[in-house]
């Protein structure tokens, strides 16, 4: 499978979710993640493009684990809210990126923004969301986990 430079495999997958969703690739841009995807059939609906659920599903992890590294949480942080466009499709074989800009912080709340995007830019979602933060920070929901 070809995947651009720059990304790895999250390996192994983080919890069974993932595995089940996956392979999911990882990078840094700057002080910024981007999660990929490689579309494969089992993401697909019955005509062949990216089926919904799964851009919800790659959604939601960019928000998350993108949130939680570049706000500096090291923090489980459940969804609250997770908000998505679809803006165009995502074929068979695309190559997805997704990117999240932290909106704001407060003691109890983290809130983003971002966008999926084709490999040439093409943007095919736009998300926000809404993140629950609790508990003390802990390493392992860290940028460690992902760049030991």
């Amino acid at each position: 499978m070809d995947i651009p430079a720059g990304f790895k495999a999250i390996d192994p997958p983080t919890n069974a979710f993932m595995a089940a969703n996956g392979p999911l690739y990882i990078k840094m841009d700057g002080g910024h993640l981007v999660l990929g995807l490689r579309v494969e059939e089992r993401h697909c609906s019955s005509i062949g493009l990216c089926h919904g659920g799964m851009l919800m599903t790659l959604a939601d992890l960019i928000l998350t684990i993108g949130v939680n590294i570049q706000a500096r949480l090291s923090r489980f942080l459940p969804t609250v809210s997770v908000t998505c466009d679809f803006l165009g499709p995502a074929p068979m074989g695309a190559w997805l990126e997704a990117r999240v800009e932290v909106l704001r912080t407060t003691r109890n709340l983290a809130f983003g923004q971002g966008l999926l995007t084709l490999e040439d830019g093409t943007p095919i979602a736009r998300i926000s969301g809404i993140l629950k933060i609790g508990g003390d920070p802990d390493p392992k929901y860290g940028p460690q986990r992902y760049f030991p």
